[in-house]
């Protein structure tokens, strides 16, 4: 059974940068076709998908915040990192990793940590 749990500060200052890790574990994020996905949901509003790292560490963001949004990983840990930088009180939101699988889709999800950006 794949488990995901994110971790990361709840509180961020606004034009500071977001970082939150995904540690995973029953499962490696090397595996074949598994696409490791950070998701997020402000409040009131739905999912919004941000971006991946894939098996092969291949990245892919959301055009409206590529120029902001970093996803690495940590192989040795097992470990993949979200970094958005110079955020905004609208990047405030519930924030998710999620596997993406090419068969079943977004299999595994994190329960998710909320991040405000207040000063």
């Amino acid at each position: 059974q794949v488990q995901l749990q994110e971790s990361g500060p709840g509180l961020v200052k606004p034009s500071q940068t977001l970082s939150l890790t995904c540690t995973v574990s029953g499962g490696s994020i090397t595996s074949n076709y598994n696409y490791w996905t950070w998701i997020r949901q402000p409040p009131g509003k739905g999912l919004e998908w941000i971006g991946y790292i894939a098996y092969s560490g291949s990245t892919h963001y959301t055009p409206s915040l590529k120029s902001r949004t970093y996803i690495s990983r940590d192989t040795s840990k097992n470990q993949f990192t979200l970094q958005l930088s110079s955020v905004t009180p609208e990047d405030t939101a519930v924030y998710y990793c999620t596997r993406d699988s090419l068969a079943l889709g977004l299999d595994y999800w994190g329960q998710g940590t909320q991040v405000t950006v207040s000063s």
